[in-house]
């Protein structure tokens, strides 16, 4: 076997390369991990930002923009240049009644021309047709044009109806913001909520750590069965089973909320608000007074009517006559050969017209369009009366539910305090060894129980805020 000095066999090279690619690879794919800290507020800016359906809502207003221009365009001039050249292999051919026979006769009948006969040259009854060739082979054109409509009813109302359609738009825009902070909102909350939920969780975990540790203690000094020491065991095992299920659940959450806001699921995100119940309360009773107008649906009904009407007055614009002026200059040049960049003629053309488009008699079709508009209208119209009706009872069902929310939140709230001081008397009399373990295994239930019933009743608080809010325009 050769030596190969310092080299490395190729071989065993290409199985370095292959073994190091991988790593090296993934040097260079590492993704970059970007931490977010936001508070509510944060959050709603990132998504009105990065959400793909406020996105698509602000390119409805570029896009309606650009409608708009489209429809200003038609109010100025059109303008336009043409060039063209013709070549006629066989020039058109036309018959006309021959014209030159006649004068040639009637200067010999003048004349007194007489025939090889000596009679005098009478007049035929019939002279026949001349075949005439009229035009060249070659002919070119150059000129411009301009078009201008000086009235036209259905332009001007489209002219007058930009504003409202991109007020429609930006309203709509406002309405998909303000769903998704609604929604952003409540799984914010939700995941403020869920660290209090793990927080008390954790102190559970803690009272059953050391609460297994004194009945071992006490268990191993014979004031115990080992009955006593394996029932806690269970418990803190299903309390630790249970926070790992919590735990997993608030990631999902985070994953959801980082989708709702447009972020990358990759990224860190980190919650920097806090939420205690004189937040939920404060202005309870504050928005109670509400007008439709602040709701943006209302806002948007409106101007949806107003585009309506505008839709009604362009059909009857369009009964009364269009007036447009049109005006044409232009050079022609004919030629027997292609030769218009030589000498040779250019003949001037050019024209001004004004003219007037009556409508007369379409088959009642402007009349059927504007009976369509009206129905839009009146369609409208009810919908604004059922979204106001619709309004009053949002708020009614908001209201209660929000004072019934914070009344069950207070209420459970005090039936934690209330569990978890029953559970510390219970514990001490274990620990003196006057009370038993199913004394304190029941104690442990019900403050569990209470926690989490006051941990469901300060979301639904959260929730119920939330809606009144939203129903009463005050999100």
């Amino acid at each position: 076997m050769k030596r190969t000095g310092n080299k490395i066999p190729k071989t065993i090279g290409r199985l370095l390369v292959l073994v190091l690619l991988p790593f090296a690879s993934t040097g260079q794919d590492t993704v970059k991990i970007t931490r977010h800290e936001f508070s509510i507020q944060q959050a709603i800016d990132y998504a009105n930002k990065n959400n793909v359906n406020v996105k698509n809502a602000l390119l409805d207003i570029k896009l309606q923009e650009q409608v708009n221009r489209e429809i200003t365009s038609r109010a100025y001039p059109g303008i336009n240049a043409s060039l063209g050249t013709t070549y006629n292999p066989n020039v058109a051919t036309q018959v006309l009644p021959n014209f030159i026979s006649p004068a040639t006769y009637q200067v010999l009948i003048d004349e007194g021309v007489k025939d090889g006969n000596g009679n005098v040259i009478q007049m035929p009854d019939d002279f026949g047709f001349v075949a005439a060739q009229f035009g060249t082979k070659y002919s070119a054109t150059a000129g411009i044009s301009l078009s201008q409509i000086l009235f036209d009813g259905q332009v001007f109302v489209g002219l007058q109806a930009r504003d409202a359609a991109i007020s429609f738009y930006k309203k709509n825009a406002e309405i998909t913001e303000e769903m998704i902070k609604t929604n952003i909102y409540k799984i914010y909350y939700q995941l403020l909520v869920s660290k209090t939920q793990v927080e008390l969780i954790d102190a559970n975990i803690a009272f059953l750590e050391k609460n297994l540790k004194d009945t071992r203690i006490i268990y191993e000094n014979g004031f115990r069965e080992k009955l006593d020491v394996d029932k806690v065991s269970v418990q803190l095992t299903n309390l630790q089973t249970e926070k790992r299920k919590i735990l997993n659940s608030i990631s999902n959450g985070y994953y959801g909320l980082k989708v709702l806001m447009g972020m990358p699921v990759k990224d860190e995100l980190v919650l920097t608000d806090t939420i205690t119940d004189e937040q939920i309360k404060d202005g309870m009773l504050d928005a109670a007074v509400y007008k439709y107008e602040d709701r943006k649906d209302y806002q948007y009904l409106q101007i949806a009517k107003q585009l309506n009407e505008y839709n009604v007055r362009r059909y009857k614009l369009s009964q009364i006559p269009t007036v447009t002026l049109n005006g044409q200059y232009a050079k022609n040049a004919q030629r027997s050969k292609w030769n218009f960049f030589g000498k040779g003629d250019w003949f001037t053309i050019s024209n001004v017209s004004l003219n007037m488009s009556i409508p007369i008699f379409n088959g009642f079709y402007t009349k059927s369009k504007i009976e369509q508009a009206r129905i839009e209208v009146r369609k409208t119209d009810n919908q604004v009366e059922a979204l106001k009706l619709s309004i009053d009872n949002d708020v009614a069902t908001a209201q209660n539910n929000f004072r019934s929310a914070i009344a069950t939140m207070d209420f459970q709230k005090k039936n934690m305090e209330l569990a978890e001081n029953i559970y510390q008397q219970t514990k001490k009399k274990y620990e003196v060894g006057v009370g038993s373990q199913t004394e304190i295994n029941a104690a442990q239930t019900d403050l569990k129980t209470a926690q989490t019933n006051y941990v469901t009743a300060l979301y639904d608080a959260i929730v119920a805020r939330i809606d009144f809010l939203k129903a009463t325009g005050k999100l």
